[in-house]
């Protein structure tokens, strides 16, 4: 009794360590450090990212299954051993004169014994199939339809990185400037209230002024919480636990420069060399071949079997006493099936599989001309992205003049604080929309370099 009392216990004090671990991360010696490059991340996501993870476990069961299918046509060796207890064996009539008897009198007698058993084996070879050799070749597209699903998988996880990176270094470059403006509003309010205690301004001047540092705090704990998100977000695509510790050495303004090439966008798009024209290929080569499986039913098969086996019998359960005698026998066997007559039910599931064949074809003209319109859009939207750069870096430094012109006004007691004010949600609003632009930057042309499979 007592030793069942303590196994709660044991289970309760095990279960409260392991979630204070949990809870603290500091505490948890398995956490990791990483530090990454914005390349540096997309190789190790391409290793380690789940869904990578996965898409490599694809290929490696498409490959045992390409073997299953060849294995098919391969010798088969299969072996057994049957027992049989005759507990009422079966009984039959014959005429008594047998056994020297009355005639026209019949006697009752069973045949066999009490217990038979029976070791078997059998070599089995496939000779000729049509839907095996449509099989070994569909195996071939089987695997190259996973390999082309990894490498989908592998573009859209390089994209994936590259927008939580540049997430995760919008967040840190939106507190980095929301901290520099609130000490330049607090600074600037300290010296507004010096000046309304000396009575030489309104109070509303004052007031407007911490309207203003309100939004700027609730702006600034926002975009805090935002960045928590965006890291996290960022450890998932990258496959690393969430507690683990995450620095990333690239600037946003190095990557947005280093992505500013309108000579990229101006090279020719190849529809071939996109990843889901090639999974559309492959998918019409899946319908082909069965086409050619539901014809190739329609030709004989042949296979040959060769049986090998002993069998003994017994009245009492004796079957592994030296003086049992076993009898041997062993055959061989070659057998043709030719279909003749299926009721056109042959023809019906041909028939079949010849539209499923011009679906797929429809469906690659359509992939096609959809890829040529992706390339178009992202193409424009990547250009546009460069031209809103360029726009938001100059309308910024413009708002950055025009703020601390009314800044000194407002100062110098030649502005009202609603000028001012003014003039700082308009810098406010062009800082957002600079950073904004070279977000977009960066994702507009991952986004062009997973159309045309860069």
């Amino acid at each position: 009794m007592k030793k069942l009392f303590l196994i709660p216990l044991l289970v309760f004090a095990i279960s409260a360590k392991a979630q204070n671990t949990t809870d603290n991360p500091q505490s948890n010696p398995s956490n990791k450090n990483f530090v990454f490059s914005l390349e540096q991340a997309i190789a190790h996501a391409l290793t380690n990212n789940y869904s990578v993870i996965n898409a490599n476990r694809d290929i490696e069961a498409s490959k045992e299954k390409k073997w299953e299918t060849t294995a098919a046509g391969l010798p088969q060796i299969n072996a057994g051993v049957d027992f049989t207890n005759n507990f009422v064996l079966q009984k039959s009539v014959i005429p008594a004169e047998f056994f020297g008897g009355e005639p026209e009198t019949y006697a009752t007698v069973a045949f066999g014994t009490k217990y038979s058993m029976i070791a078997r084996s059998t070599l089995s070879q496939l000779i000729f199939d049509g839907s095996y050799i449509v099989a070994l070749q569909a195996s071939k597209t089987y695997l190259k339809y996973y390999e082309n699903a990894k490498q989908k998988t592998d573009t859209e996880i390089k994209e994936a990185v590259i927008n939580a990176y540049g997430n995760v270094l919008l967040a840190e470059e939106s507190i980095a400037i929301l901290e520099k403006n609130k000490a330049t509003l607090e600074k600037t309010l300290s010296d507004t209230k010096a000046t309304f205690q000396n009575g030489l301004i309104e109070e509303e001047s004052v007031e407007q002024l911490q309207i203003t540092l309100t939004s700027i705090n609730s702006t600034l704990n926002y975009n805090k919480r935002l960045a928590e998100v965006a890291y996290k977000m960022l450890k998932i695509t990258l496959g690393i636990d969430i507690n683990d510790d995450l620095k990333l050495t690239d600037s946003l303004d190095k990557l947005t420069v280093s992505n500013l090439d309108m000579a990229f966008s101006k090279s020719e798009f190849s529809v071939n060399d996109n990843i889901n024209y090639q999974m559309a290929m492959n998918f019409q080569e899946q319908r082909e071949l069965e086409l050619k499986l539901q014809k190739a039913k329609a030709l004989p098969s042949l296979s040959a079997n060769l049986n090998f086996g002993y069998t003994a019998f017994k009245d009492e359960f004796q079957f592994f006493t030296q003086n049992q005698n076993w009898f041997n026998y062993s055959n061989v066997g070659v057998g043709l099936n030719i279909p003749i007559f299926s009721s056109l039910a042959r023809s019906s599931r041909t028939q079949q599989a010849k539209i499923a064949l011009d679906q797929a074809k429809t469906q690659l003209s359509e992939a096609e001309q959809k890829l040529k319109l992706q390339y178009a859009a992202a193409k424009s939207d990547y250009e546009f992205s460069v031209e809103e750069y360029a726009t938001a870096k100059s309308n910024l430094n413009l708002a950055e003049r025009i703020e601390k012109k009314q800044q000194i006004k407002f100062t110098e007691g030649l502005s009202s604080s609603f000028d001012y004010n003014d003039a700082q949600r308009q810098l406010y609003t062009n800082q957002q929309k600079y950073l904004q632009s070279m977000v977009d930057v960066i994702n507009k042309k991952a986004a062009l370099e997973k159309i045309i499979n860069k």
